[in-house]
């Protein structure tokens, strides 16, 4: 394994690596922020299997949180925190460093 290959490996985080973790996280930087319905939505997951990985997230440092009241009724919106963007796209890259180059031949 070269020396580059191990940098990049480096950023492998398997806070984010769980599936529906590693959703969140690629929603969350395309959409920069989403409301916690569209995200459970999107997952196709119940309210507490969202919760429980948004909270693993949070305690990471990686998303946050902004409640506010639409409608009459409180709202979560999350994001990626600074630290999170970091940690996804470092992640990505190691994901593609152990998938290795794509040959367009095949």
């Amino acid at each position: 394994m070269s020396a580059e290959t191990r940098d990049l490996l480096e950023g492998f985080d398997t806070t984010i690596h769980a599936p529906n973790r590693l959703r969140i996280c690629a929603l969350l930087d395309t959409a920069g922020e989403a409301e916690f319905g569209l995200v459970q939505e999107q997952l196709d997951v119940s309210a507490s299997v969202l919760s429980k990985h948004v909270t693993v997230l949070m305690d990471a440092g990686y998303v946050g949180q902004r409640k506010a009241v639409r409608d009459t009724r409180q709202r979560v919106w999350l994001r990626l925190t600074p630290e999170g963007r970091d940690a996804y796209q470092g992640h990505i890259a190691a994901l593609r460093a152990i998938v290795g180059p794509s040959d367009p031949a095949l």
